[in-house]
C-alpha cells in the first residue's frame, strides 16, 4: 500500500465511519473502483481505532462520567440504581452480540462477506431500513392536526431487552455496506428513541467493540498482513477527519432527516449492481489474485 493509498484510506475512513453509510463499504469500493488492493477487514478494524479515538475524545465527558459511576457500583450497592451506571452495564451488555458474532464469523468477514453484490444489496436494504425508521420518527416528532405526536424515549429510558437489541443490530455491521451507526440507529429509531439518543448510545456502544477489534487485529501487522507506515498514517486521518464529522453529524441529527444518506446508500447500491452486472467491476475486484 502507498502512501498515497493510505491518505485517501484514512479520509474515507474518517469520513464515512460515522455517517449511515458504511465505511468498511467504502474502503472496499475506494480499493476497487481505483484499481487498488482490498485493504482488507485488518486495515479497516485498525484505522477504526483513529474514529473511535475521537469519539472518546468527543464525549469524554459522557465517558469519564459513566466509568467513575460504574466502578462505584461495583463496590456500593446504592450506585447501581445511577443512570450512567446502569449505562456503563448496557454498554457491557450491548458489545455481547459484537463479540461473539465477530470471532465465530471472522473467516466469512474477512472473506465471503466482501463481495461487492452483498455490499451493494446490504446499501440498499439497509437504506430502506434507515428510510422507513426516520419517517417513523419524522411523524413522532412533527405530528398532524388529528394526530398525538407520540413521546419518544430518551437514554434514560434503556434496558437490558433494548441494550441487547442496539447489540444485535451493531452486529449486523459486521457485513459491509450494513453501516455500524446506521443499524444501531435505524434500530434505536424503530424502538422508539430519539435520532440524538440513538446516535449517541450508538457511538457509545461502538468504543468497546472497535478498539477491541482493532486491538485483535494489530498481530496482523505484526505478522507484515498490514503495512505499518501507511496504515498509522491512515489512522491518524482518519482520527483528525472522524473528529470534524462526528461533531457536524451530531449538530445534523437534531434538526435534519435521514433521507440524503437514504438516497446515497440506495443509489450506490444499484449503481454498484449495475457495474458488477455489467463486468465493469468484478465482484471480487482487488482481491488477491483477481
Amino acid at each position: 500500500m502507498s502512501w498515497f493509498e493510505s491518505f485517501i484510506l484514512g479520509l474515507v475512513q474518517g469520513l464515512t465511519e460515522f455517517l449511515p453509510i458504511s465505511s468498511s463499504a467504502h474502503l472496499r469500493l475506494t480499493a476497487a473502483f481505483a484499481g487498488w488492493e482490498d485493504p482488507g477487514a485488518a486495515f479497516t478494524a485498525i484505522t477504526q481505532i483513529g474514529t473511535e479515538t475521537a469519539v472518546l475524545i468527543y464525549f469524554r465527558k459522557d465517558i469519564g462520567r459513566i466509568v467513575t459511576a460504574w466502578f462505584r457500583s461495583l463496590r456500593d450497592k446504592s450506585m447501581r440504581s445511577d443512570h450512567d451506571a446502569q449505562m456503563g452495564w448496557l454498554v457491557i451488555v450491548g458489545s455481547i452480540p459484537i463479540g461473539v458474532l465477530g470471532i465465530t464469523l471472522k473467516d466469512q468477514i474477512e472473506g465471503p462477506f466482501r463481495d461487492l453484490r452483498l455490499i451493494a444489496t446490504t446499501l440498499i436494504v439497509m437504506g430502506v431500513v434507515l428510510g422507513i425508521a426516520d419517517r417513523l420518527a419524522a411523524r413522532d416528532e412533527i405530528g398532524g392536526r388529528h394526530r398525538v405526536v407520540r413521546e419518544r424515549k430518551t437514554l434514560k429510558d434503556l434496558g437490558i431487552r433494548d441494550g441487547l437489541i442496539y447489540g444485535f443490530c451493531q452486529a449486523m455491521a459486521l457485513i459491509p455496506g450494513v453501516s455500524r451507526s446506521g443499524a444501531t440507529i435505524s434500530g434505536g429509531l424503530l424502538m422508539g428513541y430519539t435520532r440524538e439518543s440513538a446516535a449517541r448510545y450508538s457511538f457509545l456502544l461502538a468504543i468497546p467493540a472497535v478498539l477491541a477489534s482493532g486491538l485483535f487485529e494489530l498481530k496482523d501487522a505484526g505478522e507484515g498482513h498490514v503495512s505499518w507506515g501507511p496504515t498509522v498514517f491512515a489512522t491518524i486521518v482518519a482520527f483528525g477527519v472522524g473528529y470534524a464529522v462526528i461533531a457536524w453529524f451530531m449538530k445534523f441529527i437534531t434538526t435534519k432527516s435521514f433521507m440524503p444518506f437514504v438516497i446515497y446508500r440506495i443509489a450506490l447500491g444499484i449503481l454498484l449492481f449495475v457495474l458488477v452486472g455489467t463486468d465493469v467491476l468484478s465482484p471480487h475486484a482487488g482481491e488477491s489474485g483477481d
